[in-house]
């Protein structure tokens, strides 16, 4: 059975940066752009050159790719032609091979927002679009609005699409710019489109999420028979986001009756990448990834009631739709007291703790994992923590030093340049090998910026632990997460601290007290003896 080629269209750079709080820069977006083509969409659209600084920016040093790099814009104004649009001129100045044009196809807004008669407005779009042909690119006609318009006047949402498609568009891409559109209302209208006489390999879909329907209405409209998906990495896009092209691509490409049907750019090698280059979204945008991310998030294969990971221990298809190595993620077996011993011994396993099974300390275990989660702890997210735990049951966790004592100072004062600056102060007393040392830092970094306590004390701590100090000089703190576990008077802290090296390791661990300072050092200094123990330091 030869499969039909179905087209990727990213608008990341585009409709992504139309979030709340996200403002590429120049670099980051030829960093996402080169991802992307990494990946294998068929289109990146790159922004709307003249718009904004950044955007322009981005196609006069635009990186080479597979991938057909596009620029967005509108269709011409009313009252001058397209060769004297200076808005069209300069989306078309940015020398991309694709160029999309944006027009209105819902009757309403046409005479409403834009006030010009609804031939005018088809005139404005056969005019765009063939000035873009003429220039030998490929055109591409976002419908604006189209399912709400076709809802109110079927003819004319059809007229402004077969105008476009007359005058020489490749793709017609029909937008439910508002989101409110359904699955079924998506599956419908394309259907009628299409018999109406619009090909569908020469239409696409672009959807937005305000329903958590955006990935469906992608679906259905490909089922009806539209060829080009439009989306974002993670779902970015205004309001409540696009349809998400990391839980879009594996379901084109790993389910039926998709996976059979279709061809996409994307392969099984690239497709392993998806998570990395979800996660190097999160990144650039300072944010925590959502854990609960379909294909892609941290919890998206992890078990964590026994009954579950009794199972997955037998038969990983119990519980899991795909294996999570197709998309570059990983089976977790979290540790919490909703564990069983089934669950326990397969995480003491992976990290690398063989224990029988019957073994009394099991039980002894999973009690202490009790205990301290009514305390506040949390294992499902802090594995390096629960090892450690796991590790002093069973005898195996060796003492490489004890803290004597440590102080934190902060200080808020103003510098010679008569601005108001904070610095953090830290000293730790430790004994190692029978020697007691103290070590004393500040938490300026390199530029001068105040870095806060947590990081005086690290400094502090791994500044002179004898024979240990050389093996965490490559160990960084990467993220700080605090939560109050109780309110009121009995408010407890919970902080969760992840770690790296240049391994490329990355582990987690947790503390918990009424102070966040205490919290953060307990957390802080078991991410240490969990590197020491893994770099056989204990020998």
């Amino acid at each position: 059975m030869t499969k039909e080629r179905l087209y990727l269209y990213d608008t990341t750079l585009r409709d992504g940066q139309q979030t709340q709080g996200v403002q590429f820069s120049t670099a980051e977006k030829k960093q996402i752009a080169q991802a992307l083509d990494d990946l294998g969409v068929d289109y990146i659209e790159g922004g709307w050159p003249g718009a904004n600084p950044t955007d322009s920016a981005f196609f006069d040093e635009a990186p080479k790719t597979k991938a057909r790099l596009t620029a967005f814009g509108m269709t011409k104004r009313a009252g001058r032609s397209a060769e004297n649009d200076d808005v069209l001129a300069a989306v078309m100045n940015a020398g991309t091979q694709s160029v999309c044009l944006v027009g209105k196809s819902h009757d309403y807004h046409v005479t409403g927002a834009l006030g010009i008669s609804l031939e005018e407005n088809l005139e404005n779009i056969r005019a765009s679009i063939a000035h873009i042909v003429a220039q030998g690119r490929e055109a591409l006609y976002d419908a604006e609005h189209f399912f709400d318009g076709y809802k109110d006047n079927p003819e004319y949402a059809i007229a402004a699409c077969r105008a476009a498609l007359d005058a020489g568009a490749r793709w017609v891409v029909l937008c439910d710019t508002n989101g409110g559109a359904l699955p079924s209302e998506v599956h419908h209208i394309v259907a009628e489109v299409i018999a109406a006489g619009l090909p569908g390999e020469r239409l696409g879909i672009h959807t937005h999420n305000d329903t958590e329907n955006a990935v469906a209405c992608s679906l259905a409209a490909v089922e009806a028979g539209v060829r080009q998906v439009q989306g974002t990495l993670n779902g970015l896009g205004e309001r409540c986001g696009n349809a998400n092209l990391t839980s879009l691509i594996p379901t084109l490409l790993l389910k039926e009756p998709y996976a059979s049907q279709f061809d996409i750019g994307v392969n099984r090698g690239a497709l392993a990448q998806l998570t990395h280059v979800s996660r190097m979204l999160d990144d650039i945008l300072n944010r925590v990834p959502m854990r609960q991310a379909a294909y892609v998030g941290a919890s998206a294969f992890a078990h964590k009631a026994g009954l579950h990971a009794s199972a997955i221990l037998k038969d990983p298809t119990t519980y899991e739709h795909i294996e999570p190595e197709l998309v570059g993620n990983a089976r977790i077996i979290p540790m919490s007291n909703q564990a069983g011993q089934s669950n326990l011994r397969r995480r003491l396993t992976e990290a690398g703790l063989d224990v029988e099974k019957g073994n009394p300390a099991l039980g002894r275990i999973l009690e202490q994992i009790k205990v301290r989660e009514d305390l506040g702890y949390s294992y499902d997210t802090a594995q390096g923590s629960f090892e450690l735990l796991a590790r002093a049951e069973l005898g195996q966790l060796p003492e490489f030093f004890e803290v004597k004592r440590y102080k934190v100072t902060v200080e808020r004062r103003k510098n010679k340049y008569n601005r108001m600056i904070s610095l953090s102060e830290a000293v730790v007393v430790v004994k190692v090998d029978g020697e007691k040392r103290l070590s004393v830092s500040e938490s300026v970094d390199e530029t001068g910026s105040d870095r806060g306590p947590v990081n005086a004390l690290a400094k502090a701590l791994i500044k002179d632990l004898g024979r240990y100090s050389a093996a965490l000089d490559d160990m960084r703190l990467v993220d700080f997460k605090v939560r109050i576990t109780q309110g009121g008077t009995e408010a407890v802290t919970r902080v969760i601290i992840d770690s790296e090296d240049d391994t490329g390791r990355r582990w987690s661990t947790v503390g918990v007290s009424p102070n966040i300072i205490d919290a953060s050092f307990e957390a802080l200094l078991d991410a240490i003896r969990w590197k020491l123990i893994r770099d056989g330091e204990a020998k």
